[in-house]
């Protein structure tokens, strides 16, 4: 089960939850399966975080793969100028389309490499605050049993 259903199924828990008379606000909610919950989102951020790793290694793999890409059309660029040296004017053009070919290289690598950063940190910070957001709600519905629990002991401390 995905961590944002898990949070959606807290979330109706503790909307559908029984209002208890004169308590301020407290409601009674079915704590074994929020320990079930809450179990069960435990279980699944590792793999959201080994999604958050496999999509940083995505980026390694295409910076690298981008850099061999232009790395292979500068050598064929400078290939092919070797071969075109024995007339001045056709080395002129060799030299002319080499540039213009590590030029067109160097500024597809970059935009490759730009696009992927802002690829992979726009889904960094999805997931960062996908996990923010989590946490925060963990922390709340824990907070609500603590004291859900304290007044149910009549404020003794457990």
């Amino acid at each position: 089960m995905k961590l944002e259903m898990l949070i959606d199924e807290l979330q109706d828990i503790v909307d559908d939850a029984f209002s208890l008379p004169f308590s301020g606000g407290k409601t009674v909610v079915n704590a074994e399966r929020l320990r079930e919950i809450i179990e069960d989102m435990r279980t699944n951020i590792p793999a959201d975080i080994k999604q958050a790793k496999a999509i940083a290694s995505d980026r390694n793999t295409i910076l690298k793969k981008s850099k061999e890409e232009a790395e292979a059309i500068v050598q064929s660029a400078e290939e092919r100028a070797k071969e075109m040296v024995n007339q001045s004017e056709i080395v002129r053009q060799a030299q002319q389309k080499a540039s213009e070919i590590i030029y067109a290289a160097n500024t597809q690598a970059d935009e490759i490499k730009k696009a992927a950063g802002t690829y992979v940190d726009n889904l960094m910070k999805k997931a960062d605050e996908e996990l923010s957001k989590s946490l925060a709600d963990i922390k709340k519905t824990r907070q609500s049993l603590k004291s859900y629990q304290q007044s149910a002991s009549g404020g003794k401390k457990k």
